[in-house]
Order: C-alpha cells, then sequence, then structure tokens
C-alpha cells in the first residue's frame, strides 16, 4: 500500500485574481490519487522580524511554519517581482528557514512554476532556486512550468485554461511525487 502525500502548495502573490494562486488551483485539480494537495493561506503572515521571532510567533507565521513542517513536499507559485521573486513567498521562507536546524524546511522536495509577463517568472524561479540550495530544498529539475499571466492562458477569475500547461503540471505533480519518494527512501 502506498502512503498518500502531503503536499503543500504557497503562492508568493496575495491577489485574489492571482494567475500563480490559479497555477496552484490547476495542480491541485490534477493531483495524483497518492498526493493530499493543501493550499496554504499566507496573506496575514507578517514581515519576519527577528525581535517578534524572539518572542512568540505571530499566530498566522506558527501555522504556516507547521504545515510547512507537516508536509512532505512543496509547490511553490513564485511570481516575478522586478525580475526576482515576491516578497510575500521570500517571508514565507524566512520565516520557516529559522526553526532550529532548518527542521521545517530541510530536505524537502520542492516543484516550483510560476505565472508572470515576458518570460514567465523564470528569472524569479531561477532565484528562488538559489535559495532553495541555502534551505536545502532540492527542487525537481524537470518539467519546468512557465506561464504568460497576460496571455490567454488564464480565464478572468485567475483559473489555469491552457491545456499544454495543465499536462506540464500534470507532469510536474507525477515526477514530485517520484522525486519525494525517492529522498525519503
Amino acid at each position: 500500500m502506498t502512503t498518500t502525500l502531503n503536499i503543500l502548495g504557497i503562492s508568493g502573490s496575495l491577489r485574489r485574481q492571482s494567475r500563480n494562486t490559479g497555477l496552484l488551483r490547476a495542480a491541485q485539480k490534477v493531483a495524483p490519487a497518492d498526493m493530499r494537495f493543501t493550499i496554504a493561506e499566507i496573506a496575514n503572515v507578517p514581515f519576519y522580524n527577528a525581535d517578534v521571532a524572539a518572542q512568540d510567533k505571530p499566530p498566522a507565521a506558527a501555522r504556516i511554519i507547521g504545515q510547512i513542517a507537516a508536509a512532505d513536499a512543496l509547490v511553490l507559485a513564485c511570481p516575478e517581482y522586478n525580475y526576482s521573486m515576491a516578497p510575500a513567498l521570500k517571508n514565507v521562507l524566512d520565516w520557516a528557514s529559522r526553526e532550529p536546524g532548518n527542521s521545517a524546511l530541510n530536505g524537502k522536495a520542492v516543484a516550483i512554476f510560476g505565472a508572470a509577463g515576458g518570460m514567465g517568472s523564470s528569472r524569479a524561479q531561477y532565484h528562488l532556486r538559489q535559495s532553495c540550495v541555502f534551505l536545502n530544498l532540492h527542487p525537481l529539475n524537470r518539467p519546468e512550468v512557465f506561464a504568460n499571466a497576460f496571455g490567454d492562458s488564464f480565464d478572468a477569475d485567475g483559473n489555469l485554461t491552457d491545456p499544454k500547461i495543465i499536462q506540464l503540471i500534470t507532469d510536474q505533480m507525477q515526477a514530485l511525487v517520484a522525486w519525494t519518494r525517492r529522498l525519503k527512501a
């Protein structure tokens, strides 16, 4: 019997009609049967501040850290802001990385995708991969998923409609299951 993997999706965009959150919803829909896919809510996580962290963690920060720690793997939807990753995503990783021994993140498999203009968040995703080195997260190499947020790949509510990108995400979720199981073996 195969155990179900707990996967946590985190969108770096806080917008209601975010295309990046739309990518997470698409991943949730195509998740393999042995994957339980949850999308985190990060809008209320305050900016990381060591003075605050030294006291009691704010409830929103404690909640996301707990969700990350309980996840077998992560899916990070990475928007591109000024050629880099969005501050909301970086902030969540900063909070989680301060756990003793980097215990919430250390050694976890991660899939990365994103929607943005131009090259579809490719530059931001590569910056995120650099952070993954320090955090000892293990990103999938392929398939890479870059979506143009301003084309016709999404509907007005931010839901992904492009069958080619849906197939890439389907392939990526299957690869994430295999990669996670390999890292946990």
